[in-house]
């Protein structure tokens, strides 16, 4: 069916969210990334809880597959949760060898308030929510990351120290991946009720919302305050 006037859900919630996402395009965090100016311990404070984030990303995602009505969406999102956990993890531990961050040095770093939320949201949607309302809350990880990837890339200094993490979101592979994702959101709405959808809109804000807040946290270098 679709969303009314705007064609299917993604071309939607895309909509209702443009300003929102040109908040997260343009704050100090990506800014400074595209710039290869932003300082190492923003950025190692992003990698090491990002690495948190995508364990409990992976847990959601493997929900979603258990919850796939079709067997094609049992693949898909079973391999979405694999690349999360082998791949991304690929790309934290590049990271993790140049700053001499070690396995300890990582399992003791608690999830900060911003990662703690957003993990905690996911699962609880995961465990509680329908299908599609899930995918309405897995989206923006994906779809932002790709889209903030492409917009980095265009606009990245030369020596970028930040490079390997632009090649990875701005790269065919995760590119394919998201567009993968993309269609299987816009597949379930298709079958939902408006009211289903409407969940799913408010998902999708929610988790919107919260990817400003994990790049915020990282670049203040939060931590819980008591």
């Amino acid at each position: 069916m679709g969303d009314a006037k705007t064609g299917t859900f993604s071309q939607a919630a895309w909509a209702r969210n443009a300003a929102l996402y040109e908040t997260i395009r343009t704050m100090p965090f990506n800014a400074e990334l595209a710039a290869g100016t932003l300082d190492r311990s923003r950025f190692t404070h992003y990698i090491v809880q990002d690495a948190h984030y995508l364990i409990g990303f992976g847990r959601a995602l493997s929900l979603a597959a258990a919850k796939a009505p079709e067997p094609d969406g049992i693949v898909l999102f079973a391999k979405a949760a694999e690349e999360a956990i082998v791949v991304e993890r690929a790309l934290h531990g590049g990271f993790f060898r140049d700053y001499g961050i070690g396995a300890e040095a990582f399992a003791a770093t608690p999830l900060t308030p911003a990662c703690d939320h957003y993990v905690a949201y996911l699962m609880a949607t995961a465990y509680a929510e329908p299908f599609e309302v899930l995918l309405g809350a897995l989206l923006p990880c994906f779809w932002i990351y790709a889209e903030v990837g492409r917009d980095i890339l265009a606009r990245e200094s030369a020596g970028n120290p930040y490079r390997a993490w632009i090649d990875t979101y701005s790269g065919t592979d995760f590119q394919d991946a998201v567009a993968r994702m993309i269609a299987a959101t816009d597949e379930a709405a298709r079958g939902a009720s408006p009211t289903l959808r409407e969940r799913m809109h408010k998902a999708f804000t929610h988790a919107t919302r919260l990817e400003w807040m994990f790049w915020d946290s990282a670049y203040r270098e939060a931590a819980w305050p008591v």
